[in-house]
């Protein structure tokens, strides 16, 4: 399989929390994905939201790492994304992040992983794809 037809899988932010801890649900998926060859990517909303800590250096290099440069920004069309999700979705308290998110993941083509699958799921009619 070419690096083009990989699959992406993008991460949420407690899959970033918690992606790197021996022996957590999220260190599985991350090995898992990894060994399929999958290309992580994660939205620049998630990025935020990690870095926002409580993190230390060592974390932060080793998912710099990791992803390799795909942090992806909001851009107009993933903003013009969120919003519309946003609005379909009940304008929920709170949930602009996770439409941030969600819609960055829907834009580059790729399956969300998150350890928080409700505030997701009422996405899932507009087209997110859960891992």
């Amino acid at each position: 399989m070419t690096e083009a037809a990989s699959p992406i899988l993008h991460l949420d932010t407690n899959i970033l929390v918690f992606g790197l801890r021996p022996g957590h649900d999220a260190r599985t998926l991350i090995a898992a994905a990894i060994s399929r060859r999958h290309r992580l990517g994660v939205s620049a909303m998630a990025w935020a939201e990690f870095r926002c800590g409580p993190l230390d250096s060592e974390s932060a290099d080793a998912w710099a790492a990791l992803l390799a440069g795909q942090v992806i920004p909001v851009d107009q069309a993933i903003a013009d994304l969120a919003a519309e999700l946003f609005n379909r979705t009940g304008r929920r308290s709170r949930s602009l992040p996770d439409c941030l998110i969600a819609a960055t993941a829907m834009a580059r083509g790729a399956r969300l992983a998150t350890l928080n699958r409700a505030d997701f799921e009422p996405l899932l009619r507009y087209g997110l794809q859960l891992a």
